[in-house]
């Protein structure tokens, strides 16, 4: 696959919902699921064959509803999330399931088109609120998850024969969340949860604390965050005002670093796994954006050490890349504009088996794959 080669994979209906392989990450897969008001919603399981540069999809049927989001489990390859909606008599319901692949991805004979889930359990939330914005996999417990319904953080654990609720955290005076992840650090005992244009952090292990907070990080809705995960204290966060930013949030009166090159609201940020000065984010403008934030990143240290002359290219975008100064540094700012896609971007994830490869998907229905340029990549290794 040549960097300039994105691959596209289109589905047959809208979609939103998009996640990467977590768990045993050998192969370059993604999943992505379908958000149709017909009642054939689809699950698709897409591998990349980096030698041929060809993809193949496995279709599994998804009658439970349209998908929201979807996320993969770090433990478990075959274990995945679901939120999803569907139409109850005239109500609009939504509910959160655990689907489990069958070990084998293989049609046996005499099977339909579509693949079927080896199992299906559905989250007991509908004592808890009516609006299902995630359930996040914890990072470290493979029995531990959380579950972001309405204003509460409901816990599951499934050490036992059925996924049962643990815990939770119902947020004073926050009607509703609007989504959440697990902080990768502090023993995996903290939530991170968005609401309007704040981030708050909270205990699992005291529902009443408010660990740390954010105040009108964004000027408009907060629609997403990721952690650093090779930096504690490091999270990134987008919002309605269309501005990345990354936190220290052992100091949140102010952002460590921003950039606001998305001309509409930003649906999805992600630090990459290996090299956190690379930054993804997508938005309602079409675009998927690679950013480099290396003065605030894991890294920072090594790109001190360029020297003077590195002040005089801050800010200014990609750096060199092609003037055979094997030491020279990326410059934080904006490095690539992805532009294939003609609709909103609601997701963009990177591969957890290449670090240099990521996934991005429209409301229009295409996913495509994409690769970071070699020369930023050179300019990272080198």
């Amino acid at each position: 696959m040549e960097e300039n080669n994105s691959l596209v994979y289109g589905l047959e209906f809208q979609a939103r919902a998009l996640a990467s392989q977590q768990a045993e990450s050998n192969d370059v897969r993604f999943f992505v699921a379908t958000q149709s008001l017909k009642p054939n919603n689809q699950l698709h399981v897409v591998d990349l064959n980096e030698d041929s540069s060809a993809l193949r999809s496995r279709i599994f049927a998804h009658p439970l509803g349209e998908v929201w989001k979807l996320n993969a489990s770090a433990h478990d390859p075959r274990l995945l999330a679901s939120c999803y909606s569907f139409l109850k008599g005239t109500q609009i319901v939504m509910q959160a399931a655990l689907l489990t692949l069958p070990e084998s991805l293989e049609l046996a004979d005499g099977e339909q088109e579509f693949l079927a889930f080896a199992q299906v359990e559905t989250l007991a939330t509908e004592s808890y609120g009516a609006e299902i914005r995630t359930t996040e996999f914890h990072q470290t417990d493979p029995n531990q998850l959380a579950c972001v319904v309405d204003g509460k953080i409901v816990l599951f654990n499934r050490a036992e024969a059925a996924t049962r609720v643990v815990a939770e955290i119902s947020a004073k005076n926050v009607p509703k969340f609007t989504t959440g992840r697990w902080s990768h650090f502090h023993q995996g005992n903290q939530f991170i949860a968005l609401h309007d244009c704040s981030v708050r952090s909270y205990d699992v292990r005291d529902p009443n604390h408010i660990v740390w907070s954010i105040d009108e990080a964004h000027s408009q809705l907060v629609r997403d965050l990721d952690c650093n995960p090779n930096k504690q204290c490091h999270i990134a966060t987008g919002g309605d005002d269309g501005v990345l930013k990354v936190w220290d949030f052992r100091n949140t009166k102010e952002h460590v670093f921003a950039r606001s090159d998305h001309h509409h609201w930003i649906w999805s940020v992600r630090f990459n796994t290996y090299h956190d000065q690379l930054i993804l984010s997508s938005g309602s403008d079409g675009k998927v954006l690679l950013t480099c934030a290396g003065s605030v990143s894991s890294e920072a240290p090594d790109v001190a050490t360029g020297g003077a002359g590195d002040a005089e290219s801050g800010g200014s975008g990609a750096a060199g890349g092609g003037n055979g100064e094997p030491r020279e540094h990326l410059a934080d700012g904006l490095l690539q504009t992805f532009d294939q896609h003609e609709d909103s971007v609601y997701g963009v994830e990177w591969s957890t088996a290449d670090p240099w490869m990521f996934a991005s998907l429209s409301y229009d229905g295409r996913m495509i794959i994409s690769k970071v340029p070699k020369q930023y990549k050179y300019q990272i290794l080198l």
